[in-house]
């Protein structure tokens, strides 16, 4: 695996919604760096990029409610556990489960093992509520997905909450998440 300094020079083969992600990125102005993989499925993989990143990718849970009436985008450190009662509390939504790949696919234009804050680009009806564990906020860097699975961006936090962010019409809030047993 390497180490690209942003979007790949030659984008054939790739989807679009990933070459959509680099597109959004560098109107921004938001620099990155990029590492393509094939697609990580367990620990052991995910580690490796993790490596060669020098950064933890985000944990990215597509949640809602039962009635499928509120969905979320939880943001945890990839080494935390995820307890649906921890979280419901703070956000004062009962029977949390993990959504549908079509909600996903609707509302993020991601498939599962994509999940990440990128999606929220193509949320135009802002129907998803972003939740960042506050681990997250502290780490100079975040590592997430550009909408595929196959590889990796490493970006700066702030550039995220302070230029992606507004850019998409999305805010965050922050919860906090012990993760323990």
């Amino acid at each position: 695996m390497e180490l690209f300094n942003g979007r790949p020079e030659d984008t054939s083969g790739r989807l679009p919604r990933e070459v959509r992600t680099y597109d959004f990125l560098d109107r921004l102005g938001i620099e990155y760096l990029r590492t393509d993989h094939e697609r990580a499925d367990n620990m052991e993989a995910c580690n490796v990029i993790d490596a060669v990143l020098g950064v933890v990718i985000c944990k990215n849970l597509f949640l809602c409610n039962r009635q499928k009436t509120a969905f979320y985008l939880l943001m945890m450190p990839g080494d935390k556990k995820f307890k649906t009662k921890e979280l419901s509390s703070q956000i004062n939504s009962a029977r949390l489960s993990f959504a549908d790949a079509e909600d996903m696919l609707k509302y993020l234009d991601i498939e599962p093992g994509a999940v990440s804050i990128m999606g929220l680009m193509n949320d135009k009806e802002h129907a998803v509520q972003l939740l960042i564990d506050e681990d997250v906020l502290k780490d100079e860097y975040l590592g997430c997905h550009p909408c595929v699975c196959t590889s990796s961006l490493k970006m700066k936090t702030k550039d995220v909450t302070e230029k992606f962010l507004p850019a998409v019409g999305h805010s965050y809030k922050t919860v906090h998440l012990v993760g323990e047993d």
